[in-house]
């Protein structure tokens, strides 16, 4: 890409003309471009703090985020509850991973946006914004141009996007919980997660909804997005999620809840400010069949 740092930017920081220049681009991924030399001025590569003066001209070689990405889909089906010119939002279900990565190198929500939407291969992560674990099901947004995907990593940071998950927790919770509790990779055990000093700041808003036999209905609302965020914060209150397999320390005496194969965790509700015209939207949806069938049967149960 040629460009021409206007004349009124002298005086500038070369980092902030980019920026402005290329306004589609995250700033993070303007400013690696310009470390790894893929920025010049008059032919010279630059740091992101070098004054202009005005009249510069600019070459910028955008670098390639995932090789052959192209060449990556896969005809996978997938559940789209809405997609217009700029973004998709996806129901994802459990046992998808969302990212090919730790050994998995394909099946995943990336390879089957490449088939069902090939235009995302020009976008960073075929325009992943957020992922949710393998067996956390619900409902994520991709942008669909690199322009959207921009900013709604904008939205994501600035917590403009709103993520309210449903839970089922061990035991009897009877009160809300407003956990406010650092969340960081566990010092014991590296390939998990855990509240510790010196983590990164994560809140949660946990309100149960029903009280049922040896569990509790929850509502869980992240005002940050932490690795594993809900389900170690559950744990941290002493309620750890049905069916986790790396948070629950033992099973529950309940057979019913035992048997249950998964992190009973969903992402029901999704809202955020549209990348092309601010507007407020919002998604829901209903809790997938596994859940729904453990929720009836303890219903059943306490009758």
């Amino acid at each position: 890409m040629r460009l021409t740092v206007p004349q009124g930017a002298g005086g500038e920081r070369l980092d902030r003309v980019i920026a402005q220049l290329l306004p589609d681009y995250s700033r993070n991924r303007l400013q690696t471009w310009i470390e790894e030399g893929r920025v010049s001025v008059d032919g010279a590569s630059r740091p992101g703090k070098y004054r202009l003066f005005g009249g510069e001209a600019l070459q910028v070689t955008p670098a390639t985020e995932i090789a052959g990405l192209a060449d990556a889909a896969e005809d996978i089906p997938l559940r789209v509850v809405h997609a217009d010119a700029h973004i998709i939002v996806i129901d994802k279900p459990a046992g998808m991973v969302v990212h090919p990565g730790s050994g998995v190198a394909g099946g995943t929500l990336l390879n089957a946006l490449l088939h069902h939407f090939p235009e995302t291969s020009g976008v960073p992560r075929a325009g992943i914004v957020h992922r949710l674990d393998r067996d956390t099901s619900g409902l994520l947004v991709v942008g669909r141009t690199l322009r959207a995907q921009t900013r709604l990593v904008e939205a994501m940071k600035e917590r403009r996007i709103g993520r309210t998950y449903s839970a089922l927790a061990t035991g009897r919770l009877e009160s809300r919980q407003w956990v406010d509790a650092p969340v960081g990779r566990d010092p014991r055990h590296r390939t998990r997660m855990a509240v510790v000093p010196s983590g990164r700041e994560a809140r949660t808003l946990i309100e149960p909804l029903e009280l049922l036999p040896g569990a509790t209905l929850l509502d869980c609302t992240l005002e940050t997005g932490r690795t594993h965020q809900i389900r170690v914060h559950c744990r941290h209150i002493g309620h750890a999620l049905v069916g986790d397999p790396v948070y629950l320390a033992r099973k529950p005496a309940s057979p019913v809840l035992a048997a249950f194969a998964r992190q009973a965790l969903h992402a029901r509700r999704l809202e955020l400010p549209h990348p092309d015209t601010g507007d407020l939207c919002a998604w829901d949806s209903p809790l997938p069949a596994d859940l729904q069938t453990l929720l009836e049967t303890l219903r059943a149960d306490a009758l």
